[in-house]
């Protein structure tokens, strides 16, 4: 590429060079240009697409006005692929066609959106490599930040580069991507830059202050000095930042236009699509003829061609921030008569709504019924948006009021918790109604749990239930769900009493009720009376929250019954893993197919967690990981729960013990006792696998005089065997008490097994450690089976029974070994070696070292999936997954799948 005219931009045009070379090479490549406006990011990406030879190209630029549209950038990006949509798999096809309007249908799955766009892109580089380009991603919508973010995580060998270009200072989607940050030129090649452009000689003196001052930004240096006056450029340009007085250098060029000139560059502004079609229909309602254009084009800040575009986003704004108001209504209102209301409605509505200075109820409700389409598309957060300005045009204050409740709600979906709180004030100054009233509250506990702080959440969800009693029984009852699931997460010694605030509020149940009502009385019944007294009741709640399939109906309601908030973690306190399991998948699917993004943080970490005590800790990870992203993609909290436990799970002390004393920092903080449980419950896990039993005894021991609801059952374990591993008798009696009571309450092979184990531990009977053995073994809880054998195999070579112990010891070393428990494998093999039997310490040599990537494909592969199967579990292209097995086949020294089936698990 060299520098391709480029001035002093050799080190970039090399980067971007060895991004096409790598796709031709087949490794596709993510590079995210950052720097200040003007600093030359838009240059380099078009010296890039003049140098990508034999590439496909596609490009478009976020647009600030044009946030609000959901799927607006990624529809232009996909714009020339989309004849292909008949490749894709039939719900990958539906997913995106749904979201960019073509087809009607629900709400699509973001994730499956974002897969149909990385199968799109990998198709159409199937020929040759393909070139995305984003120019200006800080301003995309949403929507399209996010899935292209997605997309671009997840690009690995499919023959396509993807560039962005944002603008330093502004929040955006793309953290955590491969960045090359562009800076000004040197003195050097910027004197040489300005002299180019000065209209004559210049004091030098003066001249090095103007590079001094620009900072070698091209865009500065080019474009002031055709600004900007002899006597201003003596002066070396006035106060104020670079991006505002370039902002000013484009105002001056502007206004030096002709009129009519000047109202065709605004229309063009305020038209973000860049559709030549539109602007010339619009310019001729105005009465502009064909002199404007030729001065236009003649100004050089804009071109006309297949697309209209300006020569820097900043000439855009100071075209539209310069117009007076009546102007831009004016412009506007013809650009909503040009727009096609049967094919682009919502963005004609948007037109008309920026036409609009006082209340029009026929435009609010245009803009309401655009809200309507974009959350049947998924884009919560501009269905806020349309909402907000519906609401902003309405002039009945009560249903103004309503509008505005309802552009909180669908902002809170979009994970955007601070906007939708700030409107929750203008919802509430309405005219009196009492359900809104409640509403308004309950939104405002929702909000509080989703940001972390269950105590509040816990007591306005409970107000809010109060409220609206008299008024909608069905969402009374789903608010009375919500506080008390906010209070399971609030309970601790910060907060006594909270789970019985929550409880006793909770109304005797009718029976109609549906399912989250008989949930809602088990878990009153659970925290008033005891979990004896309640056992049956949660059973029977929990058969019915697996039953039901009402969830379509009342996906907000649904949210809250599903995983972690109240069913999932009734599933283990009854120890019922195989309904754990389904529910945290359950979660995760309608927080996916609602776009409840918040929701989708707690569910993975949920699923993850449940999911580990599988022992599939490939899977876990994947979900840890999916986590991450959509933190970073709405910019709110890593919840990071599934990431700690894996790592203690994993014996990872480096890396949980940071985890969990940060957690239980910001979990006092906050007044969340559950999350101070769950973190204190890891450290136990861990320092058990690293054989440091008094401090796993002392926090397991922490945990359990709380009776923090399903954690009794995960922490029960890891108390009895460090109590018995410090002498602490009394310790362990009184697990084995608390055992005896709840496996007779609600037994299964679960809690049996348990039971076994904590008596084996008690009284060193050989039958108990068997039939701990024996019950593990009938579920799915591969660590907590492996660990029983552990625990058996150190007794027997307690015993002086060598050779009794090294089959037991063997089976569990393999098995935490293959799990990826490392720290309780490490003790397995510690006690071999004790017996006199020699096993090597696991280390990457010794193992394939596939990554956790690795290992989830090649289980899905070994389970009889194909690649387009298991690349849309695994949200990846087909062309990724072949890749990954390619290096598997490698590292395990194979050849096919079939050989895969031989290898254990």
């Amino acid at each position: 590429m060299a520098d391709r005219g480029l001035r002093g931009r050799r080190r970039e045009t090399g980067v971007l060079d060895r991004l096409v070379s790598e796709a031709k090479a087949g490794r596709s490549q993510v590079l995210l240009l950052t720097g200040e406006a003007g600093v030359g990011k838009s240059a380099l990406l078009d010296a890039l697409v003049a140098g990508a030879d034999g590439c496909r190209i596609t490009r478009t630029a976020g647009i600030e006005s044009e946030m609000e549209l959901a799927y607006a950038g990624l529809h232009q990006l996909c714009q020339p692929f989309l004849d292909h949509l008949d490749r894709l798999p039939a719900p990958q096809r539906d997913a995106l066609g749904t979201a960019f309007g073509l087809v009607s249908g629900p709400a699509p799955d973001k994730f499956l959106i974002g897969l149909a766009v990385l199968n799109l892109l990998a198709d159409a580089a199937d020929e040759r490599p393909l070139l995305c380009v984003v120019d200006d991603a800080q301003w995309l919508d949403l929507m399209s930040a996010r899935i292209l973010a997605f997309v671009a995580r997840r690009l690995a060998a499919e023959s396509v580069v993807m560039v962005f270009a944002v603008r330093d200072g502004i929040e955006h989607a793309f953290t955590g991507l491969t960045e090359l940050e562009i800076r000004g030129l040197d003195d050097a090649d910027a004197r040489a830059l300005l002299d180019s452009v000065l209209p004559g000689p210049i004091d030098p003196r003066v001249r090095d202050r103007i590079v001094a001052e620009t900072r070698g930004n091209p865009l500065a240096l080019l474009e002031l000095p055709r600004a900007w006056t002899a006597a201003e450029l003596a002066d070396g340009l006035t106060a104020g930042t670079l991006t505002s007085r370039l902002e000013d250098g484009f105002v001056r060029r502007l206004e030096a236009l002709q009129p009519d000139t000047r109202l065709l560059l605004l229309t063009a502004a305020a038209e973000p699509l860049g559709d030549p079609t539109l602007l010339w229909r619009a310019a001729e309602q105005l009465g502009l003829a064909a002199d404007p254009a030729a001065g236009a084009i003649e100004s050089g800040l804009i071109t006309f061609g297949q697309h209209i575009r300006f020569r820097h986003p900043l000439v855009r704004s100071a075209a539209y921030r310069t117009a007076t108001p009546q102007q831009r209504l004016a412009v506007h209102r013809v650009l909503a008569d040009v727009t096609d209301p049967e094919t682009d409605p919502d963005r004609r509505a948007w037109h008309r709504a920026q036409a609009t200075m006082t209340p029009d109820e026929n435009v609010a409700a245009e803009l309401e019924r655009s809200a309507q389409r974009a959350q049947a598309r998924g884009g919560f957060f501009a269905a806020g948006t349309f909402l907000e300005r519906s609401a902003a045009l309405t002039i009945d204050p009560g249903l103004r009021a309503d509008r505005v409740l309802a552009a909180a709600t669908a902002k809170r979906s979009a994970g955007a918790l601070d906007a939708a709180l700030d409107l929750l004030g203008a919802a509430s100054a309405g005219p009196a109604n009492a359900v809104r009233e409640a509403e308004v509250m309950r939104l405002r506990g929702e909000i509080a749990f989703d940001r972390g702080h269950a105590t509040e959440a816990a007591r306005t969800l409970v107000v809010a239930a109060k409220q609206l009693d008299p008024l909608d029984h069905d969402q009374a009852r789903v608010a009375y769900l919500e506080a008390m699931s906010a209070a399971i997460w609030a309970s601790g010694p910060e907060t006594p009493g909270i789970l019985g605030e929550a409880a006793s509020a909770a109304p005797a149940p009718a029976p109609s009720d549906p399912p989250g009502d008989l949930l809602l009385q088990a878990l009153a019944l659970r925290f008033t009376r005891g979990y004896a007294a309640a056992a049956t009741q949660l059973v029977k709640a929990l058969d019915q929250a697996r039953q039901s399939e009402s969830e379509a109906e009342d996906v907000r309601g649904w949210l809250w019954l599903a995983g972690n908030r109240a069913s999932g973690i009734v599933a283990i306190d009854v120890w019922d893993l195989d309904a754990a399991l389904e529910l945290a998948a359950r979660h995760d699917r309608i927080a996916r197919d609602s776009g409840a993004l918040v929701q989708l943080q707690w569910a993975l970490n949920f699923r993850a967690n449940v999911v580990s005590m599988t022992g599939d800790l490939a899977a876990a990870a994947a979900y840890v990981e999916d986590e991450r992203q959509i933190a970073a993609a709405t910019g709110n909290r890593v919840l990071g729960i599934g990431r700690m436990q894996l790592a203690a799970l994993r014996g990872n002390e480096a890396e949980a013990t940071p985890l969990i004393d940060a957690m239980i920092r910001e979990a006092r903080a906050q007044g969340q006792g559950r999350m101070t449980a769950i973190a204190t419950y890891t450290n136990s896990l861990l320092n058990n696998g690293l054989g440091r039993y008094e401090t796993a005894r002392d926090a397991a021991l922490q945990v359990f005089e709380q009776d923090v609801v399903a954690y009794g059952v995960l922490v029960i374990g890891e108390l009895a065997e460090a109590a018995s591993r410090t002498g602490d008798t009394k310790l362990v009696e009184t697990a084995l008490a608390w055992l005896n009571e709840r496996v007779t309450a609600t037994p299964s092979d679960w809690g049996r097994g348990m039971e076994a184990r904590a008596r084996a531990l008690l009284s060193n009977d050989e039958d108990a450690y068997r039939a701990s053995i024996d019950h593990l073994s009938r579920t799915g809880l591969r660590i907590e089976s492996a660990r029983a054998e552990l625990l058996y195999g150190e007794w027997l070579r307690r015993e002086g029974r060598r050779q009794d112990a090294r089959a037991h010891l063997r089976t569990a070393h393999e098995q935490l070994a293959a799990i990826g428990a490392e720290a309780f494998a490490e003790r397995a093999r510690h006690e071999l070696l004790a017996t006199g039997e020699t096993v090597r310490k696991r280390t990457p040599e010794t193992t394939n070292d596939l990554t956790a990537q690795e290992s989830q494909i090649a289980g899905l592969a070994r389970d009889g999936l194909t690649n387009p199967e298991i690349a849309a579990q695994l949200f990846i292209s087909p062309r990724t997954v072949e890749w990954h097995l390619r290096k598997t086949f490698s590292k395990l020294g194979i050849t096919s799948r079939r050989q895969l089936r031989t290898l254990k698990p």
